[in-house]
């Protein structure tokens, strides 16, 4: 018990090293969320650093998910191996305390993302097969609707469903990893809920399918 607290601990912290925030210290940059929407995550870094700051940003925010999900789990921190069952929970308890740690980051005052990439790179680390219906759901739905944050929620809202699907439901910790996440990413998206409803959430109209036409 104490090396499955141990390393979730581990997770939550790697997961509150913010990679917008981290970049922009290092190359003397504001702090991100006081630009564009106010989130650190890679989108609104796109729209407001560029590119290559943007790359930056995914890249670590995906791999911080990936490390906790893959490697902390197996890392050794007691001469005595940990139960059976507590081996089976660790990476989902690892992946769901770094997406936790990015949405809280103890090291940013609390104040994170809405944990997109990071969930990205757990469950690359968890079942990488697990990706393919997650991300092919999340082309679809923002080249139907041009709604990012929209996409989102419906990607990791189909993890439970592809756990199902591929015959995991027996597995305790995938299903519990799957529930969390889904309901994790849907809590951060609240406030672009509530611009939909409002008709005020912008589109990516670059990629919006009705956007193109309609502009052409």
């Amino acid at each position: 018990m104490i090396e499955l607290i141990l390393k979730v601990a581990a997770s939550y912290l790697l997961g509150s090293i913010l990679g917008s925030l981290l970049i922009a210290r290092l190359t003397g940059r504001g702090d991100i969320r006081a630009a564009g929407s106010g989130n650190p995550g890679s989108t609104n870094a796109l729209r407001t650093q560029g590119k290559l700051f943007a790359l930056g940003v995914l890249v670590i925010d995906v791999g911080k998910g990936w490390v906790a999900a893959r490697i902390v789990p197996g890392l050794w921190l007691s001469v005595r191996p940990p139960s059976a069952a507590i081996h089976n929970w660790l990476p989902a308890a690892c992946g769901a305390a770094v997406m936790l740690g990015h949405v809280y980051p103890i090291w940013f005052g609390l104040r994170g993302g809405k944990a997109v990439a990071t969930f990205v790179g757990a469950v690359l680390g968890l079942m990488p097969r697990l990706l393919i219906p997650v991300l092919l759901t999340w082309i679809g739905v923002l080249l139907l609707t041009g709604f990012v944050g929209l996409a989102s929620m419906c990607a990791a809202a189909m993890l439970p469903f592809s756990i199902a699907w591929t015959g995991l439901e027996w597995h305790g910790p995938f299903l519990a990893f799957g529930v969390f996440a889904a309901a994790l990413i849907v809590f951060t998206h609240r406030a672009n809920i509530a611009r939909m409803c409002a008709g005020r959430e912008p589109r990516a109209r670059r990629v919006w399918l009705f956007g193109r036409r309609a502009a052409s």
